[in-house]
């Protein structure tokens, strides 16, 4: 038992418990939300707000600027840490004022909706609160105290979930949900300010110095391949709800979300993890380039274990899981949702490898390399809506921009040392051979136990392949 408290004292391992538990806590509760939503209100009304919501994650990710990685970098290779953190606050708090602006324009813009347009108005007040929160995560992510994030969040969460037993039966209008909700995140910006930084860090940093938009537009520029990375990673999920919304029917966009929330739940631990992989990364880059690169493939091979467990089983159970969540009338979803995981066989490691690219001082490189994905999504999205008319093409489009983007990575990494030809080659030819595997003997074994059946036995030949290969290597030497 000791053992396995002391397994969540290391650095990645706890820092990336902490964040993960906090993320599933709270992606347990807004999917509780949205299958209350689904429920409880019209298919009008859901898809009013799905619009509203998109736009608002979407104008959010804008909001944040992805200067996340910027900060972390520059904590970690400067010592005055006070005037980073003050920038980054200032820099955080007027792009929400800005971005809170843009949200309300793009509404009033893009919709004629009342109810779209009011959701947005009150939903957007949160893109403030969240990105001053946003600092108080990225600080606890430096510094590897990510409990005090998942304590605050998490608080909130539960508070949200009795809301969402209230809402069952209560009659309240979605518009008063909305508002009841921005109130709550009121209420966690101001615990963070209270209890969200450790003892020895003072608020008081946030405001040292004075912050000049000449200065504020220098350090924009400087980091702008952050900020188009970042502005570029929500369009790309973004891309299919809006081409959906305004290309197919208006009840379209919940089969398209309903897939997106089940694939959103499937990316937190990747997510999560290399929050807490990529201060590493450049700490080892720092010290010895050897050693950072096999920790790369070390985390590399756990990635890409996770990405094909997380496909698998949503191949073998989406069919019972999405009616039991979200009703019987979308049966139908199913198969769009298995397209859509495509996408997950190759997003935890090409995450990683973005994250390893940026550690590089590569971020021009990840930029366009952002940028080219996106153009050939919204290509493929666009004319195969506008040809077929059918969500399985925005599905694809996802799945074949990120091949094409990992690809990509492999090929610059491969050039310097970090991988090796035979290193990629393995992962793409084996990770179609497994999943052809899975595909055929699926069919002769019952879907509730396959899964677990075809996982229990791969771990067992994987443990006796690797203690066979330890062996023979330490009689060779």
């Amino acid at each position: 038992m000791f053992k396995f408290f002391t397994l969540f004292s290391g650095r990645l391992v706890g820092n990336s418990f902490w964040a993960i538990l906090s993320s599933v806590f709270q992606s347990i509760v807004f999917s509780l939300f949205f299958i209350v939503i689904a429920r409880r209100y019209s298919s009008s009304d859901f898809s009013s707000y799905i619009i509203a919501n998109t736009l608002y994650g979407m104008v959010l990710s804008f909001s944040s600027l992805g200067l996340s990685q910027w900060f972390i970098r520059e904590i970690k290779q400067h010592d005055f840490e006070g005037e980073i953190i003050s920038r980054f606050f200032k820099i955080q708090l007027l792009a929400g004022a800005v971005f809170y602006l843009i949200n309300v324009l793009l509404s009033f813009t893009l919709y004629s909706s009342d109810l779209v347009r009011n959701i947005s108005l009150l939903l957007g007040i949160n893109i403030i609160f969240d990105n001053i929160i946003y600092v108080f995560k990225t600080i606890n992510i430096s510094r590897y105290e990510q409990k005090r994030s998942f304590v605050l969040t998490s608080l909130e969460a539960f508070v949200k979930l009795v809301l969402a037993a209230f809402v069952v039966y209560l009659d309240i209008s979605i518009f008063s949900l909305i508002a009841i909700l921005v109130i709550f995140r009121g209420f966690t910006l101001y615990f963070f300010f209270r209890f969200g930084l450790s003892d020895n860090f003072h608020i008081a940093h946030f405001w040292k110095g004075s912050l000049r938009l000449r200065e504020i537009g220098f350090i924009l520029k400087k980091n702008i391949y952050f900020v188009v990375i970042g502005s570029v990673s929500v369009v790309y999920w973004s891309t299919g709800s809006l081409l959906v919304s305004k290309l197919l029917l208006l009840d379209r966009v919940a089969d398209y979300e309903i897939s997106f929330k089940l694939f959103s739940m499937a990316e937190i631990i990747p997510v999560m993890v290399s929050a807490s992989v990529f201060p590493i990364l450049v700490e080892k880059g720092k010290a010895d380039i050897d050693e950072r690169n096999r920790f790369f493939r070390k985390v590399f091979l756990i990635y890409a274990m996770y990405g094909l467990l997380a496909f698998t089983f949503v191949y073998s159970y989406a069919a019972l899981l999405i009616p039991f969540l979200f009703g019987a009338k979308y049966i139908h979803t199913v198969s769009n949702c298995i397209q859509m995981f495509w996408t997950i066989i190759v997003f935890p490691t090409a995450l990683l490898q973005a994250n390893l690219l940026v550690a590089m001082h590569m971020e021009k490189t990840d930029m366009w390399l952002n940028l080219l994905s996106l153009a050939l999504n919204f290509i493929i999205a666009f004319f195969g809506l506008t040809i077929f008319q059918d969500i399985a093409v925005v599905n694809y489009a996802i799945f074949i921009s990120f091949l094409f983007f990992h690809i990509s990575q492999d090929i610059i990494l491969i050039q310097y040392g970090v991988h090796k030809q035979s290193d990629a080659l393995f992962f793409y030819t084996s990770s179609a051979l497994l999943l052809l595997v899975y595909h055929f003997l699926s069919a002769y074994f019952s879907t509730i136990f396959f899964f677990f059946l075809f996982w229990l036995i791969f771990a067992l030949v994987s443990l006796v392949y690797t203690k066979t290969f330890l062996r023979d290597k330490a009689i060779a030497a």
